[in-house]
């Protein structure tokens, strides 16, 4: 026989007036589990994290390997190289290979890239030494690829020793440098100098007042 409407059946009644009389610390337990039951439901219903999508503490990368001859990172392509990183303990991601597991803090997550520079055999060094001792003679921009600029230098004793102070200001601040567009050899730790310019990502709005 079916049951009226607005009448709830023999056994929900008595599971409703059970719950009615439980004490407060059962109904409270109760809820902490539904609770802890959905999170760990909608936690395992999320795509696995990749582990280059790690928030800083949770992995480590490693020091870039420096090539002795170009001071730059080993293996430096496009301006970039890339160095191991390792998740910590107890971390579960997606490694570079598309794996999921668990790591121990000594198997590689992900190669995390950094830039580096494109340089051709010019060294800084060289290039400030020439222009203090031998700038007078046109030394420094004919080591750097300029000969007509050097031989100008030559033929007029470095421009009355103005030109030879103006080109040493420029190539100490680097702001001279090779002619091919490559980079200094400058020790990877050394004194470089990175240039600041305004571009759609670093411009920012001058705010104004009313």
């Amino acid at each position: 026989m079916a049951a009226r409407p607005g009448r709830r059946p023999a056994g929900m009644g008595r599971w409703w007036r059970g719950v009615a009389e439980a004490p407060f610390p059962f109904l409270l337990l109760v809820l902490v589990l539904l609770w802890f039951a959905a999170v760990r439901a909608a936690a395992s219903s999320e795509p696995p994290l990749k582990c280059d999508e790690l928030r800083l503490g949770q992995y480590m990368c490693d020091e870039p390997k420096i090539d002795n001859s170009t001071q730059e990172p080993m293996n430096c392509t496009n301006h970039t190289a890339y160095v191991q990183c390792l998740p910590a303990p107890n971390i579960t991601c997606k490694d570079h290979l598309g794996v999921e597991k668990v790591f121990t803090g000594h198997e590689v997550g992900f190669y995390k890239p950094i830039a580096c520079r494109n340089v051709n055999g010019y060294s800084y060094k060289v290039a400030v030494a020439l222009s203090l001792f031998l700038g007078w003679l046109g030394a420094d921009r004919f080591y750097l690829g300029y000969p007509a600029l050097g031989l100008l230098k030559f033929c007029t004793v470095g421009f009355c020793g103005i030109g030879s102070l103006i080109d040493f200001i420029l190539i100490s601040m680097q702001i001279v440098g090779p002619s091919d567009g490559s980079s200094y050899i400058i020790d990877y730790y050394g004194a470089r100098l990175t240039r600041l310019t305004i571009t759609n990502a670093t411009f920012r709005k001058m705010q104004s007042y009313p």
